[in-house]
This record gives C-alpha cells, structure tokens and sequence, in this order.
C-alpha cells in the first residue's frame, strides 16, 4: 500500500495550482487600459478575454489528455515554460494582434493546472482522495478569485504591463520548483496521440458520470461567470460608484468561498456526494436572489452583494471537488482525459454565462440578469432530481467502464 501525500506536496500543488490559473483571470479587470494601449477598438475588447478562454479550451482538448500518455512532471515543465514565455509576450505587445495572439498561448499554456489535479489525486489513497483534491482545487479557485483584485491594485500602482510581466517570473520559476519537487509519473497507457484524442467523444458517450457532473458544474459555473461579469459592472455605476481598487476590495472578500472545497471533499469521501451536489446546487441559486432585494442603504446594499458572493463561490468550489471527486475514482488510466472533458464542457457554461448576463444587464436591467443567474443552477438541480429518483430505484444508473478506452 502506498504512502499518502504530504501535506507539504498538497499545499505545493494548491499554491501552484492557483498561480497557474489566475493567469486567465488578470486581463478580466483590466481590459480598458490593454485596449486603449495596443489599438484595440472598443466593439473588439471581448477577444483579450475569449481568446484566453479559447486557448484554454484548446488546452483542455489537446493538451491535458497527454497526461494520460506523457511523463506528467515533463508536461507541466513544458507547459509553464510555454506560459510565461506568453505572459512575458503579453507584457510586451504594442499591437492588438501580439497581445491577443499572446492571450490564445497564455490560455494554452496555463492547461498545467488540470494536469497537477489528477497528479494530486494519482498521489493520495483512496480513503483521503477527496480531501486532498479539495484541498488543492481550493488553491486553484483563491487563484481565481486573487487573480482579478491583484491585478487590478498593481495596475493601480504601476501598470497592466507590470501584471503580466510579474506572473511571467512568478510562473517561470514554479516551472523549475515543480521539476524539481514532484515525483516522476509515467502512465501506463498504451494508446497513441490519435487514439487518445480519439478516445474523448467514447468517454463521453460511455461515462455517464461525466456527462452528469459536467451539466452540474455548467450550470454553476455559468453561474459564476455570470455574477462576476456583471457585479463589477453595477459597482462601478451610478448607484455605488466604486473605484477600481474598491472593485479589488469586494473581489477580495468572496475568497471566503473556497472554505466549500475541503468540506465537500470530506464530504464526498463519507458517501454524501448526491445531497451535496444538491446543497451546492441551490447556493449558487441563493447567491443570485439574495440581491433581489436590494435595501435602499448603499453600504448595506453592498454587504448583501458580499455576501451573495460569498454564497455563490462556496456552491462553486464545493461542487468542482464533488465532479471531480466522482472522476478521479473512475480509473488512474483515463483521469486526465475525463479532467480535461469536464473542464472543457464546464467552461463552456461559464463562457455562455458572461455572455447572457452582460447581455440580460444591458437590454432588461439587473433584476432581469439576476432571474437568469438563477435559472443557470436551478437547470442543473432539475436534472440532479432524475439522479436522486435513479438512486431510490432498484436498479441504480449502471457503473462507467472507463479502462477500456
């Protein structure tokens, strides 16, 4: 039997997990002063964030299934040398077509994190699988959340040119602290590149948990993307007037969400996965009708959008470790591929998400954007009732067989 992980190699995956992916999220806040620096016209300044969310999702597809194959220490070393050479391209770009081209590699390249997930639960025995991706899906989600209020601080203080070149060193040298710190991994899969990107469309056709897990969490985290794209906007409006470093501090107190992570892995490893699920399900609801009721007191009216962001965080992480959690006890031969799936489809729930709510603010308001917020989790609550019946059956869904792909 094999020794667990240490808690010094979880937290080095959580930390570095984190820093890895705030690499998507700096760009979010500070899409004006990059626009106005590089040339971009104002209708095109939705591409320095989609092409960072299309890298990403190129990633998930094309690059993340190769820790199935490849040495995983060497892919992630390749991976973050490819980022930072991208996020020290974007510090550098003087024209709209080298920064965007930067975004699409920086999305690519910051794949590494859903490489270190599997290679945490690869790591930890079975009984403690849950906590430990908890633990360090915790880390990946406070480098969301840290990503856009530190980026917009420095850029306050020095410039958005600044962010990228810092995280540019900063991800260089995890680079070489990985390679030097984590143990080699070679997977036992015999298949070829093909045959293991063809292998994605069979698991998803033959993994029942994926698809479920993935409609969950596209729903929550469209959720997410939601708030997050529509909350700074009304902040900095006419009603609250809040600054960019204000916009940073609010940022800064939904952090308190990620708490969810370990909890729901705890929880995942007791057997509690279905009510969990549920529980995470209808928070992201509660995290968009709280401000349905907004008081007339603006500083109150602020604390409530606090705390429905704290609401809404905790359904997300909690739910991303339960998905995760179910995946990773499918099989060690296909958790990267199923990793890559189910981050793939999620994102592309929050990529409608952004997309609805910016929409729904603009043309209907925002109680109209907050009604929409909530029917993204509660899609996913109705389908969670036809696995809820299923399991009350006498015949539960049939297991995945995922070692034959």
């Amino acid at each position: 039997m094999k020794n667990d992980i240490s808690r010094g190699m979880v937290g080095l995956l959580a930390g570095a997990s984190g820093l890895i992916v705030a690499s998507l999220y700096y760009a979010q806040t500070l899409v004006g002063p990059i626009s106005a620096a590089t040339g971009l016209s104002p209708e095109a300044a939705g591409l320095i964030v989609t092409l960072t969310q299309a890298g990403y999702a190129l990633g998930l597809l094309f690059v993340v299934p190769l820790g199935d194959l490849l040495e995983n220490r060497k892919l992630i070393f390749g991976a973050l040398l490819f980022a930072a050479a991208a996020l020290a391209a974007a510090a550098s770009s003087h024209t709209a077509i080298q920064f965007l081209a930067a975004s699409l590699a920086i999305g690519l390249g910051s794949v590494a994190a859903q490489v270190l997930v599997p290679f945490a639960a690869h790591l930890s025995q079975e009984a403690t699988r849950g906590r430990t991706v908890g633990k360090v899906v915790s880390g990946l989600l406070l480098g969301i959340m840290l990503a856009r209020p530190a980026a917009s601080l420095i850029a306050d203080h020095a410039s958005w040119r600044t962010v990228f070149g810092i995280a540019s060193v900063l991800v260089g040298v995890l680079a070489f602290v990985l390679r030097a710190k984590l143990p080699e991994r070679v997977p036992a899969t015999p298949l070829s590149y093909g045959r293991l990107i063809g292998s994605l469309w069979h698991l998803l056709r033959d993994t029942p948990v994926l698809r479920r897990r993935a409609a969950y969490h596209a729903g929550l985290f469209g959720a997410f993307s939601m708030f997050w794209t529509i909350a700074p906007l009304v902040l900095q409006g006419e009603r609250f007037h809040l600054s960019q470093t204000g916009i940073a501090v609010f940022a800064l107190v939904g952090m308190a969400g990620a708490i969810a992570s370990p909890i729901a892995g705890k929880l995942a490893d007791q057997g509690y996965t279905l009510p969990a699920t549920a529980a995470a399900l209808l928070l992201g609801m509660l995290g968009f009708a709280l401000p349905l009721w907004m008081p007339e007191s603006r500083a109150i009216a602020i604390g409530m959008l606090a705390i429905a962001s704290i609401v809404l965080d905790m359904g997300v992480a909690a739910n991303l470790v339960l998905g995760q959690r179910a995946l990773f006890a499918l099989g060690a031969e296909v958790r990267s591929r199923l990793n890559g799936i189910y981050f793939a489809l999620f994102f592309a729930g929050g990529a409608l998400g952004s997309a609805t709510g910016a929409w729904m603010l603009a043309n209907y308001g925002w109680r109209a954007a907050l009604l929409t917020g909530i029917a993204f989790p509660a899609a996913g609550l109705l389908y969670w009732m036809t696995e809820a019946l299923a399991a009350r059956a006498p015949q539960a869904i049939p297991a995945p067989r995922p070692g034959t792909y």
